[in-house]
């Protein structure tokens, strides 16, 4: 059975309360929620449900919306990836905010550009993610000081965007050269050897290749299996269907 998608077990009581009662279409409850972000970004927890929350009360205040909040959710969307909760979150912001900076020059002067610019660049790096474009992830992450200032308040952000690349590729595949991985995953010498070997559970093969090879332990995501799809249709099935073919229309 899956995991119910409101569901957060680390969230407070409080804020549940909120959640499952009229008080979270109150506009009174907006500081509590941006505080709740704040709590998230430094504790490494995650609570997509009241996240969507805040941002749906932006929708109905628009007044009371915080850009740093905002940028805060998204970026903490990017740490659950390839789940779906980075696209759930830009489809509750405005859209002049999702227009490119340069459709949306006239509305400068009310502040909207910054958080738009923003939007855009942290949509770029969800597109490498769900490009599988890992190399070109951190490579953007690198190119650009916005982007430092972007993730500055969610901490651990590199190691937690580390930790999901790697579950993704132990769901799709047993061996990965390691300069490739290296890559991957932005690391080097010790440090990668260290994350691959004891956060990961991986080894490397020193035998194969110039760098070697990591191996990753089969599980029920990388495992190939042959299927085979068998049809069991009696004739006396389509009789009805064979039938209606010789009807005469009405």
């Amino acid at each position: 059975m899956g995991i119910a998608f409101d569901y957060a077990p680390e969230r407070p009581e409080h804020i549940e309360a909120i959640l499952n009662g009229l008080d979270r279409y109150n506009p009174e409850t907006t500081s509590v929620f941006q505080d709740y972000v704040a709590q998230q970004c430094e504790d490494r927890t995650y609570d997509c449900y009241a996240n969507l929350a805040l941002l749906k009360l932006y929708q109905f205040n628009p007044h009371l919306t915080r850009d740093e909040t905002t940028t805060n959710i998204l970026v903490k969307a990017l740490t659950v990836f390839p789940s779906p909760d980075f696209s759930l979150c830009l489809h509750l912001l405005p859209p002049h905010i999702l227009n490119p900076p340069s459709s949306t020059a006239s509305l400068r002067a009310a502040g909207d550009a910054p958080l738009s610019e923003a939007v855009q660049k942290l949509n770029v790096l969800n597109n490498l993610l769900s490009e599988a474009n890992y190399k070109g992830f951190w490579s953007t992450l690198d190119s650009d000081d916005l982007y430092a200032d972007l993730v500055a308040d969610v901490s651990g952000f590199e190691e937690l965007m580390r930790i999901r690349i790697a579950v993704t590729i132990g769901q799709s595949c047993r061996e990965v050269e390691r300069g490739v991985l290296e890559g991957w995953l932005q690391m080097r010498g010790q440090d990668f050897e260290r994350f691959i070997t004891d956060i990961c559970g991986w080894g490397i093969d020193d035998t194969t290749g110039v760098k070697g090879t990591v191996v990753i332990p089969v599980n029920k995501e990388n495992e190939a299996k042959g299927t085979v799809v068998r049809e069991n249709v009696q004739f006396d099935q389509f009789a009805k269907i064979i039938h209606r073919a010789y009807e005469q229309p009405a």
